[in-house]
């Protein structure tokens, strides 16, 4: 893990990831290996996780000092975000996601592949921006967006790249609740060890045959479709 990128604290049973690189959360290839890292060790010594942000940003999508380097660059770092999003969903703990901000693409992304999101109530971004930004939306965010975006809401969501704030995002599926700024986190814990408490085999169980199906499509479909994440399509 990069101690600069994010913190990792396990209490009560719950690892607290808390990401915060003086910035805006971008996910690059440094912050993906920094998550990736913490998740490994939260699997052996907590029974759920809790990911948060800075205060006022939660995840600006994928860092574009590397999105503008190319298209193998893209395709690259794109890809590890893709495998870190399918890691997320098939997660065997509960993974409960404070919004502490803004979450753009891929941060609307990593909203969408949690198990239960709260959101600070507040005039913050939430959403899949990718086509106003000019990038052909990756077929692994349609698939997410399937999941977990209510049908009437869908093509708005992603073809249109609308933006919802924290209140809205509840309705379009980005999070399961709001809590005040300063609730945010009390009601996150909180959330995280009820969640922790049940039966690990279960969840994780039921959770896979749950999610299986969305993790193996974007599995056979990722290579074929990188072509279009440079967004040249």
């Amino acid at each position: 893990m990069s101690d600069n990128l994010l913190s990792y604290e396990v209490r009560n049973g719950v690892a607290e990831i808390h990401m915060d690189d003086g910035r805006a959360n971008a996910l690059g290839h440094e912050m993906i290996g920094a998550l990736n890292g913490a998740l490994d060790k939260a699997e052996k010594e907590a029974n759920a996780v809790l990911l948060s942000g800075r205060e006022g940003r939660f995840c600006a999508g994928f860092d574009l000092s590397v999105m503008s380097g190319g298209p193998e660059a893209v395709q690259n770092l794109v890809g590890s975000g893709a495998k870190l999003l399918t890691r997320l969903y098939m997660y065997p703990l509960p993974v409960i996601t404070a919004c502490t901000g803004h979450a753009l693409a891929a941060g609307g992304l990593l909203l969408l592949a949690s198990d239960y999101r709260i959101g600070a109530e507040g005039a913050f971004k939430i959403g899949l921006n990718e086509v106003a930004i000019g990038m052909t939306t990756p077929l692994f965010l349609l698939d997410f967006a399937r999941d977990r975006v209510p049908a009437p809401l869908f093509d708005q969501a992603t073809v249109h790249a609308r933006i919802f704030d924290p209140e809205s995002a509840v309705s379009a599926g980005f999070l399961d609740e709001t809590a005040t700024p300063e609730a945010l986190m009390k009601t996150a814990i909180a959330k995280a060890e009820a969640m922790g408490a049940l039966p690990r085999a279960a969840f994780s169980g039921t959770k896979r045959k749950a999610h299986g199906p969305t993790v193996r499509h974007i599995e056979d479909t990722l290579t074929a479709d990188s072509s279009s994440f440079d967004g040249a399509h």
